[in-house]
Formats: structure tokens, sequence, C-alpha cells
């Protein structure tokens, strides 16, 4: 399976990432294990958390999805078959949000612990910090590099001028550069990644991971009516991609799935994979044959028609 780089880091991952949340969230500790085990077998290795991860869900407070990872790490020896990218920043606990170096410094450190790993392959700004200086972030982040807990660091909702400004600041002072970006980009949500975003990371050659890369359920085709909001916890926030453009892109999938012999949410990953900059889009499963759809896309190779019938589908 073709692999791509993570920016310049020099760290390869498979074209699909395994989106994390759902660990302690919609899928518990033992159908994360079965899910984490199948994603290997199925020849991917490229797997997206963050500590706060799921503290959503009722009784959690965060570290969920990180200490279920750990587990599954412990239990199965895997360490050295996948790459793990977490996040930091979001808030976690009474003072315990931001990118300053005092706070980086122990959540790293509890990441690392529930992860059950001496050292994170990708670790990422979950949110731009705008009252601790870049110069701040970037220091820590760099010391993490040397000291070994880190291999590469990548940021998360920046925008285009801050990336810029953060990438400008690394290499004035010699400090470690981010590497990824992690963006809201999928076939409904186009506009922002493209027009602000891809010019910053394609001069600089940033690897993109999109997340919301199926705009939360909606390009596997299941939800077409107010009827099928029901499906899942995630349902209502489906409503606002149910008119016009949505069905646009829908019957474009559809068209381009009965093509292919694949279903819809493979076909939108792929469309995906063929823009300029991305590495592998984020996308999650609660079960096997959830599974088996996503990362259809990774052996799906779209002629231009067919890019050309989606991304003219798309457009605003």
């Amino acid at each position: 399976m073709e692999k791509r780089e993570l920016g310049r880091s020099g760290i390869l991952v498979t074209p699909f990432c395994f989106g994390g949340n759902v660990f302690g969230w919609t899928a518990n500790e033992k159908t994360s294990f079965e899910l984490l085990d199948a994603m290997v077998d199925f020849g991917f290795d490229f797997i997206d958390t963050a500590d706060i991860y799921s503290s959503w869900a009722p009784g959690n407070k965060g570290g969920e999805s990180e200490t279920i990872i750990g587990k599954w790490l412990k239990n199965t020896g895997k360490r050295d078959k996948v790459i793990i990218a977490t996040k930091v920043g979001k808030p976690m606990g009474l003072g315990k949000q931001g990118l300053s170096k005092a706070y980086v410094t122990k959540a790293v450190e509890d990441s690392l612990r529930r992860l059950n790993t001496d050292y994170i392959d990708l670790y990422q700004s979950h949110d731009d910090d705008k009252e601790t200086p870049l110069e701040e972030t970037l220091g820590i982040f760099t010391d993490l590099i040397i000291e070994g807990k880190v291999r590469a660091v990548g940021a998360s909702n920046y925008s285009g001028e801050r990336l810029q400004e953060a990438l400008t600041v690394s290499r004035k002072n010699g400090l470690a550069q981010y590497q990824t970006l992690q963006p809201e980009y999928n076939l409904y949500s186009r506009e922002a990644y493209e027009t602000e975003l891809s010019p910053v990371v394609l001069q600089n050659r940033i690897g993109i991971i999109p997340y919301y890369a199926l705009a939360s359920g909606f390009l596997t085709g299941k939800y077409r009516s107010e009827a099928d909001l029901v499906k899942s916890p995630r349902g209502q926030g489906i409503r606002k991609f149910l008119n016009e453009k949505g069905m646009r892109i829908l019957n474009a999938l559809d068209k381009v799935a009965e093509e292919y012999e694949t279903n819809p949410a493979a076909v939108a990953l792929t469309w995906l994979n063929t823009r300029p900059g991305v590495i592998a889009p984020i996308a999650s499963a609660t079960s096997i044959a959830q599974l088996k759809e996503i990362t259809a896309s990774a052996h799906i190779k779209l002629n231009n028609s067919a890019i050309e019938l989606l991304t003219s589908a798309s457009q605003n």
C-alpha cells in the first residue's frame, strides 16, 4: 500500500487515519480493541486521538481514548506497528488548557502515561493559543523532540495567517516546525481550506490530515432525510447538510460508487486523497463492517472524469 510522508518529518503513514474520538464513547473498550486489531490486519497504521477525547460522553472527563489505545498497545505489543498522533491544548479541567510551556510539559507526560508509550509520533496543538507566544510553544515542542518524547509536531484549527506566522517563528529561531495541519475539509466543506489554508500548506509542504472527512457521517449516504437523523448520536449535527448542495454531492457519490462497485464513504475519502497536500483523511468507525467500508478508499484509483464530477458537484 502507498505510504505518504507527514510533511518533511520522515514519518510515513498509510493514506487513511483512524479517528480515535469514538473510543470510550460510541465504541467501548472491547469494541475499540477489535477495531484497532482489524485496522492493523487490514494494513493500516495511522491513529489519531487527543487528550480531551472523549470528555463529552456522560461520565467521562477526558483521556478515555488515549487510555484505551494505551491498554491495547500494552496487551498486543503492537507499538511498532502504528503511528500515533495525539493533541494537546483543549480544556481538560481547571487550569488545564492552552499551549504554555508549563502546561504542555505536564500534559505530554499525562498522554504518554495513558498511551503506555515512551514517545508520541505526532504531537499536535489542538487549538491556536493566542495567549501564549508562539516562541514558547514551539520551544517546548523542540525540547520534547530533543528528549525523544515526540518525533514531530503538527497543528490543528489554525488560520492560514497564524500557521504562516508559526512557520516563520520556527525558521527565525531554529525551533521545531509544524509538519502537519488538521483542518476541517471534506466534499461539502471546502472553501475555508482551499482559499485560506491551501496556499500556505502547499508552499511550505505541510501535510494535511483532514478531520470531519465524512462531514460527521453525512457523506456515507446514510442520512438523506430528516427521518434519518435518529440513526446515530451524531444525527442532529447532520441537518445542516440536508439541502440542495448536499443532495447534489450524494448523487455524485452514488454515481461514482456504483461505477467503482464500492460505497459513497470510500469514494468521499478517495476524493480527499486526490487533493494536493492531503496525506490521510481521518474517519472513525464503530464496527468492523464500517471500517471495511471506509478503508476501501485506500484501494480506489479514481479516473479524471470521476474526480471532476465530484469536484463540480461540491462547488458552492
